[in-house]
């Protein structure tokens, strides 16, 4: 057989390199840290959630003319309002909830950036 080979990283020939199991039990390296949750991004998210729905449903009864006789002309632009304000809210709660829960494909990493 030929001459042994030196291990590149510590000079010792691999002949004489120690290796070590690492035990089943032995979890310290291969440990996550706890997720960052984002408050403030989950907050912003609640507010939209909130301020879209509360647009929403106030365009809908300006719509229907239970508050006022007001008609499309006023009801319209709520609406869209509403729904534009609502969509984003929604989206980011629904990911912060999928992430919470531990659901795969679901993480805090894809909520925006708030602490600027």
């Amino acid at each position: 057989m030929g001459p042994t080979r030196p291990s590149v990283a510590t000079g010792i020939p691999s002949s004489k390199a120690k290796y070590l199991k690492i035990s089943s039990t032995d979890d310290r390296h291969f440990k996550k840290n706890p997720p960052k949750i984002p408050y403030k991004a989950i907050a912003c998210a609640t507010v939209q959630f909130l301020i879209g729905s509360f647009l929403i449903i106030t365009g809908c009864l300006l719509l229907a003319g239970y508050v006022s006789e007001v008609g499309v002309l006023r009801a319209v632009p709520v609406l869209v309002i509403g729904i534009l304000v609502f969509l984003p809210g929604f989206y980011h709660l629904f990911i912060a909830y999928g992430a919470h829960r531990g659901c795969q494909g679901y993480s805090y990493d894809d909520l925006p950036d708030c602490d600027n």
